[in-house]
């Protein structure tokens, strides 16, 4: 008994003793810093980064989709299946005990019985109880065990770095949609304000037309300016209810259920965001930590897969006891030590197969990993060089839309007077109106690249 104790106990402190593992190596040097022009001095500290925008009515759908969202709670419910295959995975580690109780009765119906019979003829029916207590341990001496420990464990951070990445993919599209329907709804009451002022002017060319101070053909013109305004109405009450819709869904209701607060679209406001070194990427996204935790979870399972192929020692011991009458069941007890061996010897090549396959994925995650780092550079470049061009755009797009206005009165004024004709004022009708509409698409579009610079840079998230 002593000698089986001893040995193991060494297996119990050889497997305390394996390496832990190491942090995979990606061979990808970040760069020194960003190409595209940004802030330096700017805040970093982009957790709850939504409240930067100013909007109260932002900041209540951000809590709506975090309890409402389907893909947010599918998310955390594979987190919690990670956590239940770590617990499988690290069983192993240490040796399994089983209790068993059993109760026999055979009897024998007629005839005199036979010799794989325990009842005969003189006795018919024979009771037997017994009680078992058995443990059995496999010696890791190639790791294997640890490994497959390992991989659970590197799964289970990756399920949890994935559910980060779906919830800031979900907030980003919280925050995008609802920009995006505040545009929208901004676009129709410009389109609105135009269609009244298209029917203003059609007004002033009728009374000049009943007048005999203009053409049939100028009443025509004016009169197809205002169907096509008309036109335009209804299509961006559209697109804005569909934006509405998309907005509903990420929050997990139905539209019905979406009540949105009268704030208007130009109170809405970005901050300026730091975006650190690239080198700090690599711990603030979580699609990175989440590529990294999978790579080191196909590095365990190629130890898993070379210890396959290794010989396996069993432990097991067994403490029970028996008798024929239930009063005497633990006045015989017994003791039984055991220790096998188990070595492959032909497998047709399948736990080769096994291997090459393991380190094949291995290979392949490590690429996904690269690839997670580089895109993760290019959306942060993108987003700031988005910054860069848009600010630049709406610095010229205000001029041009003061100056349209400006045109736009001038050539009413200058009509009504007589003193010019009705093709230049359906022409600065037709600029004014584009100037309007292109200044919210610019800030629709600014405020979305604020939205993208905080997705990029991992929002608030950070590795514990």
């Amino acid at each position: 008994m002593k000698p089986s104790l001893s040995l193991l106990t060494l297996c119990l402190l050889l497997g305390a003793c394996g390496t832990p593992a190491e942090r995979p190596d990606s061979g990808i040097v970040p760069p020194s810093s960003w190409q595209s022009p940004h802030t330096d001095n700017a805040t970093r500290n982009n957790r709850q980064w939504w409240t930067q925008f100013g909007s109260p009515q932002l900041d209540q759908l951000i809590q709506q989709a975090r309890s409402g969202s389907f893909d947010l709670a599918a998310a955390m419910a594979r987190v919690r299946q990670a956590q239940a295959e770590t617990v499988v995975a690290g069983g192993s580690l240490l040796p399994e005990v089983q209790a068993g109780l059993n109760a026999n009765r055979q009897k024998l119906l007629r005839g005199s019985g036979y010799s794989q019979l325990d009842a005969d003829s003189s006795n018919k029916a024979v009771d037997y109880f017994d009680a078992n207590l058995s443990a059995s341990y496999e010696i890791d001496f190639w790791g294997g065990q640890r490994a497959t420990r390992d991989s659970a464990q590197f799964g289970l951070k990756a399920s949890e770095f994935d559910q980060a990445t779906v919830e800031l993919t979900l907030l980003s599209g919280v925050a995008s949609g609802y920009a995006q329907t505040l545009s929208l709804r901004e676009q129709s009451r410009i389109a609105a304000l135009n269609l009244t002022n298209a029917q203003n002017v059609l007004q002033l060319v009728q009374t000049r037309f009943d007048a005999g101070s203009a053409t049939a053909l100028e009443l025509a013109q004016q009169k197809s300016l205002v169907a096509a305004q008309q036109r335009q109405l209804p299509l961006v009450q559209q697109q804005a209810q569909d934006a509405l819709i998309s907005l509903a869904t990420l929050l997990g209701q139905p539209v019905q259920q979406l009540t949105l607060a009268q704030e208007r679209f130009d109170q809405l406001s970005w901050p300026t965001i730091g975006a650190g070194l690239p080198s700090d990427l690599l711990s603030r996204r979580p699609d990175i930590a989440r590529a990294e935790a999978q790579l080191s979870a196909a590095q365990a399972d190629v130890t898993v897969a070379r210890a396959a192929m290794l010989p396996t020692v069993t432990l097991s011991a067994e403490l029970g006891s028996g008798a024929d009458r239930a009063a005497d069941l633990l006045r015989s007890p017994f003791y039984n030590l055991t220790a096998g061996l188990l070595a492959p010897v032909f497998n047709n090549g399948r736990l080769g197969a096994e291997r090459d396959k393991a380190t094949a994925r291995q290979e392949e995650l490590l690429e996904i990993y690269r690839g997670a780092i580089i895109n993760g550079f290019a959306d942060v470049e993108k987003a700031l060089n988005s910054i860069r061009g848009l600010d630049e755009q709406r610095q010229w797009q205000g001029e041009e839309l003061n100056q349209a206005q400006t045109a736009f009165s001038i050539a009413q004024s200058r009509y009504q007077a007589g003193a010019e004709d009705l093709l230049t004022v359906l022409e600065t009708q037709r600029t004014l109106y584009a100037a309007q509409d292109l200044n919210v698409q610019l800030r629709l579009a600014r405020l979305q690249a604020s939205i993208a610079l905080y997705k990029a840079l991992g929002g608030g998230w950070q590795v514990l």
